[in-house]
């Protein structure tokens, strides 16, 4: 798919479009980096929004979890959709309060998923997904068997309809207010992984592999 992008009427943003982003690549890097998304959808007029881990594979969005999930179920029957990624960077103190803020990179993207058929296409979904989440893992652990890719539902959204929005960089205050006598900056924000825990029941001789150790979600 091409770079060039030319959002649409439900992906133009309105609302501070100076921190619009609709550059492909750009919204491809905020989605790499993270790894949970949010999934909105509406069912007999009843609204919700799922929390679930995602993967990209080119111009599309897999997402899996439960068959019996009520989310993925009904996502299947071909429901309207939007997936939202957001990473947060930072806290922005301003002098105001009405001018404090939050640095982040943010991705929305609208469309209709549908699910992955194929068993092959669908293990190699599950193999990316958690490539995406933990490269080295997949081949480093048990296989899915029959009955748990069964148990699986993964569906596949093509990235066609989309919008990216970031904030950087420090606060802006009200001309009157830089005289304020108060702190104003930023705060930064970052994910930053803590030491491998082991199992109580690993085996005897099992050492931490080197995709565990200094974990980043920096890509």
């Amino acid at each position: 798919m091409s770079e060039n992008y030319t959002p649409t009427a439900r992906t133009r943003l309105v609302r501070e479009a100076e921190r619009a982003v609709y550059d492909r690549a750009a919204a491809y890097r905020i989605l790499d980096e993270g790894f949970i998304c949010h999934v909105g959808f509406v069912v007999d007029g009843q609204p919700f929004v799922i929390p679930t881990g995602y993967g990209r594979v080119g111009d599309n969005l897999y997402i899996h979890g439960s068959a019996a999930s009520r989310m993925l179920r009904n996502l299947d029957q071909g429901l309207a959709v939007c997936v939202t990624v957001t990473l947060l960077d930072g806290l922005v103190l301003a002098r105001s309060i009405f001018n404090h803020s939050m640095n982040y990179r943010s991705v929305v993207v609208l469309g209709t998923a549908v699910a992955v058929q194929d068993r092959s296409e669908k293990l190699e979904a599950l193999r990316l997904l958690s490539e995406h989440i933990l490269p080295g893992r997949w081949a480093d652990s048990r296989q899915p068997n029959e009955k748990e890719i069964k148990a699986t539902l993964v569906l596949r959204l093509p990235i066609t309809e989309f919008s990216a929005k970031v904030r950087q960089g420090a606060p802006i205050d009200d001309e009157d207010d830089y005289g304020f006598s108060t702190w104003a900056g930023v705060i930064p924000l970052s994910m930053v992984a803590g030491e491998p825990v082991d199992d109580p029941r690993l085996m005897a001789g099992q050492v931490v592999p080197s995709y565990a150790k200094g974990y980043s979600r920096v890509r």
